[in-house]
């Protein structure tokens, strides 16, 4: 799975460094922060939407929007995709932390 994450990534990456017309990653470079922030939202909220409507196809393509939208944010931001997958790994690491979890669920 990670090496799908680190193609998809790494094209992203392409299309920010050389632009290509007609490219839809490199439109939302050209638009910028703000553009690129609302479609995470968007697809944040579409997602919320399939799951809620019990479509598993419907989820499944709103969860890959929003991870290649997240991919965008981040190489706008510079973050390295290779920084969330280690903070994934640290976090699987933890055995033991549900009355941590359950605290974080109570203050958010």
């Amino acid at each position: 799975m990670n090496d799908t994450l680190k193609s998809l990534y790494e094209v992203v990456l392409e299309r920010q460094a050389n632009p290509l017309e007609g490219s839809y990653t490199c439109y939302l470079f050209d638009k910028g922060l703000d553009k690129i922030l609302k479609k995470v939202g968007e697809e944040c909220a579409e997602t919320i939407i399939a799951a809620k409507n019990d479509v598993p196809a419907d989820t499944v393509g709103e969860i890959a929007d929003l991870i290649y939208h997240l991919m965008v944010m981040m190489a706008e931001k510079g973050i390295p995709l290779d920084d969330v997958l280690g903070e994934l790994d640290r976090r699987a690491q933890k055995i033991g932390n549900l009355k941590q979890m359950k605290q974080v669920d109570k203050e958010s």
